[in-house]
């Protein structure tokens, strides 16, 4: 049942946000030539896929719930993709939406992400870390030390 409630949230969340939505914001205001950058394209929406699908993976075997807040995992996942940022997720999503705008150029789609960005950040600031923070305590505060919220800790 949990790997159902899994599969429709995938659909109607992200699929709804990444999939369906962005198409609206085409031929809406100026296009943007990038050049060489749309190349980026294909790797972006192959890398976001990745990462969305991985983390919803391991919410449901790892965590043993899903993704959405109404049934949040049991667990917590701090493993996988987690070990490298906190909120692998979105960070897909994101790289999903950028690669939407590489292809079709409209500046729309960029500030379709922007505003994606921000309500996640948003999001997590305001409801996620505090949720989280009540219900694993102290291993949620030892993960928060170690893994950065957006970007990779890059070490020489």
């Amino acid at each position: 049942m949990t790997a159902l409630k899994s599969l429709f949230f995938l659909i109607f969340v992200p699929g709804l946000f990444v999939g369906y939505v962005p198409f609206a914001f085409l031929f809406v205001g100026p296009q943007i030539d990038l050049g060489f950058l749309s190349y980026l394209v294909l790797p972006l929406w192959l890398i976001g896929a990745i990462m969305i699908l991985w983390c919803f993976w391991d919410f449901l075997i790892k965590g043993k719930g899903t993704p959405a807040p109404i049934d949040p995992p049991k667990e917590l996942v701090i493993s996988g993709l987690y070990k490298v940022v906190r909120n692998p997720m979105y960070v897909g999503v994101l790289l999903m939406l950028i690669g939407h705008f590489l292809c079709f150029w409209y500046l729309s789609l960029l500030i379709y992400a922007v505003f994606f960005f921000i309500a996640f950040h948003l999001f997590v600031i305001n409801y996620e870390e505090p949720n989280l923070k009540k219900r694993f305590g102290a291993t949620y505060d030892d993960y928060l030390s170690k893994v950065p919220r957006w970007m990779p800790r890059v070490s020489i």
